[in-house]
C-alpha cells in the first residue's frame, strides 16, 4: 500500500457493506458459449452498497453505492458486512500509476458512481477498519489539534 495514492481519493469512509453483488459481463458470455458460465472475467466487477458510520475525506450520503473492479486480484464473490475502510474515487479522475510491469485496464461499467481506489497491480484501498492499513490512513486524516 502507497499512501500517497490516497491523493486519488475522492472520499474515504468508514462504513458496513451491505447489497454485495457480482455484476458479471453477460455480452462476453454470449461469446465464449463453451468457456463455464462461473468463470470471472475481467469485465466482471462489484456492485456494493456502504452504510457510511463516517467521513473520513470529501463528502459522502448516510449510503454510496459504489463499485470495485478488482481486475489484479478479481472481486470475492462473497463480502462481510464489515466495518471497513474504503477509499474511493470517481471513474472520471486520473488513475494512479501502474504498480507492476503490465496491466489491462478497462473503462469503468458504471461511471457515475464512485469506485474503490486501487492502483493497477496493487491492492485495493478496502480494508477492516481495525486493521494496521485503515489505523494508518485514519492517522493521515487526522485533524491537528487546534
Amino acid at each position: 500500500m502507497r499512501l500517497d495514492d490516497l491523493q486519488y481519493a475522492s472520499t474515504v469512509v468508514i462504513g458496513r457493506v451491505t447489497h454485495y453483488e457480482i455484476v458479471r459481463d453477460e455480452d462476453i458470455r454470449k461469446r465464449f458459449p463453451d468457456r463455464p458460465p462461473t468463470q470471472s472475467y475481467l469485465s466482471d466487477y462489484a456492485r456494493f452498497t456502504i452504510a457510511v458510520d463516517r467521513v473520513l475525506a470529501g463528502q459522502a450520503s448516510p449510503t454510496l453505492t459504489v463499485t470495485w473492479d478488482n481486475s489484479t486480484f478479481g472481486e470475492p464473490e462473497h463480502m462481510d458486512e464489515g466495518p471497513y475502510l474504503i477509499a474511493l474515487r470517481s471513474p472520471k479522475s486520473r488513475t494512479p500509476p501502474l504498480r507492476g510491469p503490465s496491466a489491462t485496464i478497462l473503462p469503468s461499467a458504471e461511471p457515475d458512481i464512485l469506485t474503490v481506489l486501487q492502483a493497477p497491480c496493487a491492492p485495493a484501498f478496502f480494508f477492516d477498519a481495525s486493521s494496521d492499513e485503515a489505523m494508518a490512513i485514519r492517522r493521515r486524516f487526522q485533524k491537528p489539534a487546534q
